[in-house]
């Protein structure tokens, strides 16, 4: 029996990071998860001239010529949690599109409003 809690998230090392050096031959790790390379992201940021993580399609999902890690990795974090979350099919009559049925729009909010009375 484990002390903790199981990962949720394991990947079959087709995650890379890959250092790109104008002085240096180029690195590339292959990564278990994408904690594991933003980690090595940000152990090597600043020894190297440009980061790159590569997603198992071989896309470039991060580079560092774009952005910090640190913004990635919170952008990460914000949509991997955005996905795990079931919210409740609501059509908007007004078609805004950033109305759900627990976050309704201003315009949505009004008409529950007038409902009541």
């Amino acid at each position: 029996m484990s002390g903790g809690l199981e990962p949720t998230e394991e990947y079959d090392g087709s995650i890379r990071v890959r250092l790109l050096d104008d002085s240096a031959a180029t690195e590339e790790f292959q990564c278990s998860s994408y904690h594991d390379a933003i980690d090595i992201v940000k152990e090597h940021q600043y020894t190297v001239t440009a980061a790159k993580i590569i997603d198992r399609d071989g896309d470039v999902v991060f580079s560092s010529v774009d952005m910090r890690i640190e913004d990635w990795a919170v952008e990460w974090k914000h949509a991997k949690r955005s996905l795990s979350v079931t919210v409740e099919e609501y059509d908007c009559p007004y078609d805004n599109i950033a109305c759900f049925a627990d976050d309704l729009c201003v315009k949505c909010k009004i008409d529950k409003v007038r409902e009541q009375f």
